[in-house]
């Protein structure tokens, strides 16, 4: 049987994991600095703690790491993740109330819908052409039990690697007020990258 083709959003990680493994190169940040700094806006804009999140493309469940060394200690934590290697590493840490589901959240969207309360996107969305971009959008709102809190490149500031793509935030904004009353954004943390959430419900 001839080997299947990887989808275009997924391939670069693929590539990236067969030469660093579950290293950090696999996950496509550009510094951990910058991973962290966008970790950071996506609890700005959520307080997680006691709630149910799932991590989508969470990699080695770098986040769930992230809320715990602040004291964010959300109830559970499911983190969807279609490589390997690093659904293996996230694993491998055998944090507390953590679960690691292995698969595409984009050709399986049902990967979303666990009943969270929370549904957090960082990264995940950066080699996702337009049409992909707005519908695992509205996946992730559709399962999300409160919010969908997500980042994406906004401009080609931080898009220049040919694997990577932005999204006008006008346009992602729009979108999601199609979807919900309760939109709020964040640009001031990292220029060329943008912090969205959706809330399905006020607090």
């Amino acid at each position: 049987m001839p080997a299947t083709t990887a989808p275009s959003y997924l391939e670069p990680y693929l590539s990236a994991a067969r030469k660093y493994g579950s290293g950090f190169g696999s996950l496509l940040w550009a510094s951990p600095k910058t991973q962290a700094i966008r970790f950071r806006a996506l609890l700005n804009a959520v307080d997680v703690h006691g709630l149910t999140v799932l991590d989508v493309g969470c990699g080695r469940a770098d986040l769930l790491e992230y809320m715990m060394g602040r004291a964010r200690f959300p109830r559970s934590y499911i983190g969807v993740e279609a490589v390997d290697a690093l659904a293996a590493a996230a694993e491998a840490k055998r944090l507390p109330n953590c679960k690691i589901l292995r698969g595409d959240f984009v050709s399986d969207p049902s990967l979303l819908s666990r009943g969270a309360d929370v549904l957090l996107i960082s990264g995940a969305l950066n080699t996702m052409n337009r049409d992909c971009f707005f519908e695992s959008l509205k996946s992730a709102i559709d399962a999300a039990g409160r919010v969908v809190v997500f980042n994406f490149l906004s401009s080609p500031y931080l898009a220049g690697a040919s694997h990577l793509a932005w999204h006008r935030l006008e346009d992602v904004l729009s979108f999601c007020r199609g979807l919900s009353p309760w939109v709020e954004h964040q640009t001031d943390y990292l220029p060329g990258d943008a912090t969205v959430a959706v809330w399905k419900e006020t607090l």
